[in-house]
């Protein structure tokens, strides 16, 4: 790569090749995501059952959002050798979370993508200098995590690692922006990133104060849902302490801080659970007993809410582009 200019993304996500590599559940939500925006996309995966649903996933997904003509930009493929790489400026990887497998992955990409490629890993788990280790591709390859459900959460973590154009990553932002996502720059390389340290951070007190008897899971997810967490939905949690006075905030942290919990394992109501193989939904059990039936009606009134939430945020979202 002779320079960075070469790596920087179309500012129309609808002038972009995209490719993700991997069809599970968060390649498919990403497909829409880019797709939404006029970005034209192939995704890979190796399992035909994947590649066979995703298609009907992406046309549900877009007709949604009265953009189901935009389907027609997606295709899939079965190996990275059936993609038309001459065009292809921005990879998103979403294969399963084992680190020698992104790390191969990323170093056969490199007898496929052009030097004007942006190579980005959805990992949540790896940081992207150890994905990038000892490859020349290292100065373009950033973290590009979303949220499940991707195409509905707008949050994306664009993470640099310590040799990333910090060119490449602004343009990054600006791309992601246009496919109508809200990026977070996230400037160092930190295990759990940003939101998920955040969210860790929470939940770490949380299953403390159950493993205490302070309160059940079901308050514990009562007082976050209707009390801060509804707040969050206006002011997270730094505009919240303008709102609330810096100086109330103080003085309660000086009282709770020595309190809370500073364990360096996880709770041990978790661990029981996973010891028992109550793993969640995926088993059918974990806090709570998950039939076939009960799954499908919490995933729709899940889904449901967050479609309203987005409502409710869409003057603060980017807008997408809906003039092609």
């Amino acid at each position: 790569m002779n320079s960075h200019f070469s790596t920087i993304l179309p500012s129309q996500p609808r002038d972009c090749h995209a490719v993700v590599i991997g069809a599970g559940t968060m390649g498919a939500d990403v497909a829409i995501v880019l797709a939404r925006a006029g970005c034209r996309v192939t995704v890979t995966d190796p399992q035909a059952d994947k590649r066979e649903a995703l298609a009907a996933h992406v046309l549900t997904g877009l007709t949604d959002l009265g953009l189901a003509a935009r389907a027609t930009g997606l295709r899939s493929v079965a190996q990275l050798a059936e993609v038309d790489w001459s065009d292809v400026r921005l990879v998103i990887e979403c294969i399963p979370e084992i680190l020698p497998l992104k790390q191969a992955l990323f170093a056969e990409l490199l007898q496929w993508v052009p030097a004007h490629t942006v190579l980005t890993s959805n990992s949540s788990s790896f940081p992207i200098s150890a994905i990038a280790q000892g490859l020349p591709t290292a100065e373009r390859m950033l973290g590009l995590h979303f949220f499940m459900p991707a195409h509905l959460v707008p949050l994306v973590e664009v993470v640099l690692g310590p040799n990333t154009d910090n060119a490449c990553a602004q343009s990054l932002c600006d791309f992601m922006r246009g496919c109508g996502s809200v990026p977070v720059l996230v400037r160092k390389d930190k295990p759990g990133f940003l939101a998920n340290r955040l969210q860790h951070a929470l939940a770490r007190e949380a299953f403390a104060m159950i493993d205490e008897g302070v309160a059940t899971p079901e308050d514990v997810d009562a007082a976050v849902r209707f009390g801060f967490g509804f707040r969050f939905l206006a002011a997270g949690p730094v505009l919240q302490r303008d709102h609330a006075g810096l100086d109330v905030h103080t003085a309660a942290a000086a009282t709770m801080y020595p309190s809370l919990s500073t364990t360096a394992v996880p709770a041990q109501v978790l661990r029981q659970h996973v010891a028992d193989g109550r793993l969640g939904m995926k088993t059918g059990a974990g806090f709570f007993d998950w039939s076939p039936a009960q799954r499908q009606a919490e995933r729709h009134r899940y889904d449901r809410l967050l479609q309203q939430g987005l409502a409710l945020l869409s003057e603060e979202l980017p807008p997408l582009d809906r003039s092609f």
